[in-house]
């Protein structure tokens, strides 16, 4: 006798993973829902990480190029500091809109949302809990995308006001004189950068010795030489061992390090790392466990060891990006009924949004290396380039990494103005399987930093000719 369900899928959490999932499997023809415990749908992504930062880093970007581009030749100049509520007052705006974009994707799509915190009974049986009460429903298949949450050392009290996590750093009231950013991971060398450059006294403290160490170690180079430029300090190979707060008149935070040293900041950021958001949903009865960090694993298939369970986005960790969780949520749905689908390309590009931002995609230098591969590098500066003379933007620069042998394009790094678009051009070449000659026989639009292929392309085969010539 078959089993009834009242749900084909559902999904736990409704990010870019959780989403495309239900959508993926409404499209297919089941019924689909979603269970989320936020007033706003979108995950994460939307309530406080990849929507509400990147709106920030744009309110950030147009104070400081107000009345600086064209050097002292407006009649006008911004002057002064801006205001945390000035900074802050389209984030919400955007988040609005964005929580109803996706609102209205489920509703075009026969997706019904279930609101209020999942937890399992068994397998194929979740208890969904929420001030209105509580409601039994059953899926055949399962997609667990709940993302990820803030990991918070022991011992640390985040109070939400003189310490912080980036889930609530931009609910501040004011901006600080001094800040300090306790983890040089992504999101932390982002805000470190963002409040560097509204004139703010940053320092970044992280154990480890190098920040971004899955990132070209030149373009980390320049990232750092610019923030310095911005008054950041780094210290680099500390660790914290206690933070406390003086009290007083105006309240400052201690930061005591291994080392010794004594940091004090009027704010402390910890982004150090983060951890699975699945403490509350009672995997034991699913027959279900994660690692110390939270975090589920899956096959290729993206099947968790339960078979009609599966899981996808940052709750499955690396890469926890919000284009490749949605990736993974409609591979997923895809899985969870037998449709054939390829899988998700290995030539992924990755977006820091810092200032200024960086991207990147395909090999890096050292890994070419340790492989034994030959290579050749060509690198455009944007001061070589008319649209980074346009822009005001001289620091800039991409790298192309092409086969020394068969002139294949290998690898793309990018640092400076729009290098998160930039990098698609190179992404679709190692796609494609192209290489140098394709750069070298395009013709791109004219002032444009796309420029900055050619360039680079010219750059390298110069290299090549001085070799084999």
């Amino acid at each position: 006798m078959p089993q009834f369900y009242d749900f084909d899928l559902i999904s736990l959490g409704s990010g870019p993973a959780g989403q495309r999932a239900a959508i993926q499997a409404a499209k297919l023809g089941k019924q689909a829902a979603i269970v989320e415990r936020r007033q706003t749908v979108g995950g994460v992504c939307v309530a406080t990480g990849t929507i509400p930062s990147k709106t920030f880093r744009e309110a950030v970007l147009s104070f400081m190029t107000q009345g600086s581009l064209l050097d002292g030749n407006l009649d006008h100049q911004f002057k002064g500091r801006p205001t945390a509520e000035q900074l802050l007052r389209r984030v919400n705006s955007v988040i609005q809109r964005e929580a109803q974009v996706v609102q209205d994707q489920l509703w075009r799509n026969d997706v019904q949302l279930l609101r209020g915190e999942a937890s399992f009974i068994d397998p194929h049986t979740l208890i969904v809990a929420s001030p209105e009460g509580s409601r039994r429903v059953t899926a055949d298949k399962i997609v667990i995308a709940v993302g990820t949450q803030p990991a918070v050392p022991p011992g640390i009290n985040v109070d939400g006001e003189l310490i912080l996590t980036s889930a609530q750093i931009l609910h501040i009231k004011h901006l600080p004189r001094k800040m300090a950013v306790v983890g040089a991971g992504v999101i932390g060398i982002e805000y470190a950068s963002m409040f560097a450059a509204l004139e703010l006294d940053v320092t970044v403290i992280d154990k480890r010795a190098h920040p971004l160490e899955f990132v070209d170690e030149e373009i980390v180079e320049e990232l750092m030489h610019q923030m310095r430029n911005h008054g950041v300090t780094f210290r680099l190979g500390e660790a914290v061992e206690s933070v406390e707060v003086a009290e007083g008149s105006r309240p400052q935070v201690i930061i005591h390090l291994e080392s010794g040293k004594l940091i004090v900041s009027d704010l402390v950021l910890f982004s150090a790392g983060r951890t699975g958001a699945t403490a509350q949903l009672n995997l034991e009865a699913a027959g279900l466990t994660v690692n110390p960090r939270g975090l589920l694993t899956v096959d290729p298939q993206l099947h968790t060891q339960v078979p009609h369970i599966f899981a996808a986005g940052d709750v499955i960790g690396y890469p926890s990006l919000a284009a490749t969780s949605a990736e993974q949520g409609r591979l997923a749905a895809c899985s969870a009924f037998g449709v054939e689908s390829k899988p998700m390309g290995t030539h992924f590009p990755v977006g820091i949004y810092s200032i200024p931002e960086i991207s990147t995609v395909g090999d890096r230098e050292h890994e070419l290396t340790a492989k034994t591969i030959p290579y050749e590098t060509g690198i455009a500066r944007y001061r070589e380039i008319a649209r980074g003379q346009i822009l005001g933007d001289n620091s800039g620069l991409v790298k192309l990494l092409f086969h020394r042998d068969d002139h294949r394009l290998l690898g793309v790094h990018a640092i400076g103005t729009s290098a998160t678009e930039l990098i698609h051009i190179g992404q679709a070449v190692l796609a494609l399987n192209g290489g140098l000659d394709y750069f070298l026989n395009t013709v791109f639009n004219y002032p444009t930093f796309a420029e900055c292929y050619k360039v680079a392309a010219l750059n390298a085969s110069n290299k090549m000719t001085r070799v084999t010539g």
